[in-house]
């Protein structure tokens, strides 16, 4: 029996999204508008990178190829072999929504046929009645912020005020999503957990996503940073995943960063929380040290999307790029036979992209392991498609939805 390794490079899409202009990303190229402005020198920054976009481990397992294939161009400076090394192909989505929940969801192989609940753009985000139950509940001042905004722009701009007054900061953006920002020290961790714990009750009836803590450290005159103990408190998926079926089969299914948090803890054995994507791929490489036969390791790697995507870095985005292809060969050292190791994304997140949100695109499929042929799987219809080809490769039952590739 092999062993699966499931790794989603968050927002790392690659344009071509037969509906984009539905959502207002028409043209929209995460991969392709990073390689465009790395070509031009719009990547570059002293001390971080320059140059073109250099992955060629990535390109060689057919990245470039698989960009193609979604949006008929080429990623300038990566220059395709003549045969890549690894499966390869894109994936388009059937979700409605562009957000982290339903793109994982989706790749696990449970799409969401439903629309989320959101919040205006204009004005208040939240009403009058709804800040009334949040404060009652909360057992708080009031809230600051109220608005869509960049969680590290709403901190520079409230973070004093907070800390001066007690009130937290809530915000959202165009995904599903309210999110509340607090001081570790001056409102208090446990505080801000149990305070979204009580929002994510409130909200349930407006069929909203997530609430997520953002727990920040920092003064006014140092600046104020966000921490690693972030906290989603998300709806659980609308019905059976991959993770439930390896998980019901006897498996062991290790969540590596946030995927705990975006299943609502359904279907995953064991958690393995780190931050920043250094971490999140020692603590990966661990995990495969850990997997036995048959099990799953499912990784997301946040920070393309939260540090590069939303704040719409392209030197940033394109520098972890090139880190995560530099550390990549260590993965294929920790590969037994039978081993498949399966690289995606969950939506796009361009940051040339105007405003700060993701973006509705297609997303690579690369596949490698001993054994694992190289070859074009074409575009698939559904992210469900991955979800269904790891419950092959693990002999699982099949998933609820999705054809398998392998």
């Amino acid at each position: 029996m092999a062993r699966a390794f499931l790794f989603v490079l968050d927002s790392l899409g690659i344009g071509g999204a037969p509906d984009a202009g539905r959502y207002g990303d028409a043209g929209a190229d995460t991969l392709g508008h990073i390689a465009e402005h790395a070509m031009t020198g719009l990547a570059d920054r002293e001390g971080l990178r320059d140059g073109p976009l250099h992955l060629p481990h990535l390109v060689s397992l057919g990245l470039a190829d698989a960009a193609f294939m979604a949006s008929g161009a080429w990623p300038s400076g990566l220059n395709p072999p003549a045969r890549p090394r690894g499966l390869h192909g894109a994936a388009s989505e059937t979700s409605l929504g562009k957000d982290t929940p339903s793109g994982h969801w989706e790749i696990a192989g449970q799409p969401v046929d439903f629309d989320w609940g959101y919040f205006p753009a204009e004005g208040p985000a939240f009403d009058k009645g709804l800040v009334e139950r949040f404060i009652e509940a909360g057992e708080i001042r009031g809230i600051l912020g109220n608005r869509h905004a960049s969680g590290t722009e709403i901190i520079k701009d409230f973070g004093a005020e907070h800390i001066a007054t007690g009130k937290p900061i809530f915000y959202t953006s165009s995904d599903s999503v309210v999110q509340i920002a607090a001081h570790e020290e001056a409102f208090g961790l446990e505080r801000l957990y149990t305070l979204c714990r009580k929002v994510r009750e409130i909200v349930d009836p407006l069929n909203v996503g997530r609430v997520i803590a953002r727990p920040f450290m920092g003064a006014e005159e140092t600046g104020f940073t966000r921490t690693g103990n972030r906290k989603d408190y998300s709806v659980p998926p609308p019905g059976p995943t991959l993770l439930d079926v390896a998980s019901e089969a006897g498996r062991e299914v290790i969540a590596v960063g946030k995927i705990d948090d975006i299943f609502a803890h359904q279907g995953v054995t064991k958690i393995r929380k780190a931050s920043g994507n250094d971490a999140l791929f020692d603590a990966t490489l661990k995990a495969m040290d850990e997997a036995e036969d048959g099990d799953l390791v499912f990784t997301n790697f946040v920070d393309f999307d939260m540090l590069y995507g939303h704040r719409r870095d392209v030197p940033g985005y394109a520098a972890a790029l090139e880190e995560f292809d530099r550390r990549l060969p260590a993965v294929a050292k920790k590969l037994k036979a039978g081993d498949l190791v399966l690289m995606t994304a969950d939506h796009g997140c361009d940051p040339t992209w105007r405003g700060t949100d993701h973006t509705r695109e297609r997303v690579p499929i690369l596949g490698f392991g001993p054994g694992v042929q190289a070859r074009s799987i074409g575009v698939r219809p559904s992210y469900a498609d991955i979800g269904a080809s790891v419950a092959k490769h693990l002999k699982l039952p099949p998933t609820a939805h999705g054809e398998s590739f392998l």
